[in-house]
């Protein structure tokens, strides 16, 4: 489904992030370094999609839940914006790109899609298709869609203005493409049919907003960033904070008076 890099590109970051991303589902883990969780974005997220499909394979056995007419095509679009691996010889990719770029920095001029400046946002160097690679178009759409949508909230995490930050920070946008991965793995969005009660719950949100794997994205960036703060993270804490951030999505996603992703106690966070 995504685009996947050469063992040798991979090496040991691979390794180190792979934690990150299939750690979400245990209570424990091992801490990565900062080199480690930057290095080989691209490849980490592609080969740790690679393994949770393998992973999936193996457990058909678990329960599905039927869906409507209309969740069911709701669900099959998101999986198809899901599987467009982003292309940097597109045009619609290249000028989505100069669109965050522009929305992240207005009236500051990009020389280049490819150009230093790209690391002022968090990506691991100069090319940001390197690290799409791993996240697919769609990453780069929920980057985009939190840029235009919340720009405060997206300008205060972009910046690290909120809050006592610690001297070593997670790279924005980086941690932008980990949210978009953890979001499909944690709701099993490549099934045919939820498998759980939180992808089931989540379906029928998307049914009644298309929107809503977006702004689900939205709100996890601004919880991640509030969990990153409460939990005096450094950049070594990441593995942590991303777990503890999917805990809390579980839980309110599954309050019993959650019909709208606006009613999850966190979408406050985006207001504030």
């Amino acid at each position: 489904m995504f685009l996947r890099s050469d063992m040798d590109d991979a090496g040991e970051s691979f390794v180190a992030v792979r934690r990150i991303s299939q750690g979400l589902e245990r209570d424990g883990g091992c801490h990565s370094t900062s080199a480690e969780v930057v290095a080989g974005s691209a490849a980490w997220i592609g080969r740790g999609l690679s393994c949770v499909c393998a992973q999936r394979r193996d457990s058909d056995a678990r329960p599905s839940f039927d869906l409507t007419p209309c969740e069911e095509e709701c669900l099959q679009k998101l999986q198809r914006r899901i599987e467009i691996s982003y292309d940097c010889s597109n045009p619609e990719h290249q000028e989505a790109l100069r669109a965050l770029w522009y929305a992240a920095f207005p009236g500051e001029e990009l020389c280049g899609l490819i150009s230093e400046q790209w690391k002022d946002m968090g990506w691991q160097g100069k090319d940001p298709s390197t690290d799409f690679r791993g996240g697919g178009f769609i990453s780069l759409e929920n980057l985009l869609f939190f840029a235009k949508t919340f720009p405060k909230s997206f300008q205060d995490l972009l910046r690290k203005q909120d809050g006592d930050r610690a001297m070593w920070e997670y790279p924005f946008a980086v941690a932008g493409v980990n949210i978009t991965f953890m979001l499909i793995q944690m709701l099993d969005l490549e099934a045919a049919k939820p498998r759980s009660m939180m992808g089931a719950v989540f379906v029928k949100l998307l049914s009644e907003n298309v929107q809503a794997f977006d702004l689900l994205y939205c709100i996890t960036f601004k919880l991640m960033d509030r969990q990153w703060l409460s939990m005096h993270a450094s950049y070594m804490d990441f593995n942590s904070v991303m777990k503890s951030t999917r805990r809390q999505l579980e839980r309110e996603l599954l309050l019993e008076d959650i019909t709208r992703l606006e009613d999850m106690p966190s979408y406050s966070l985006l207001l504030q």
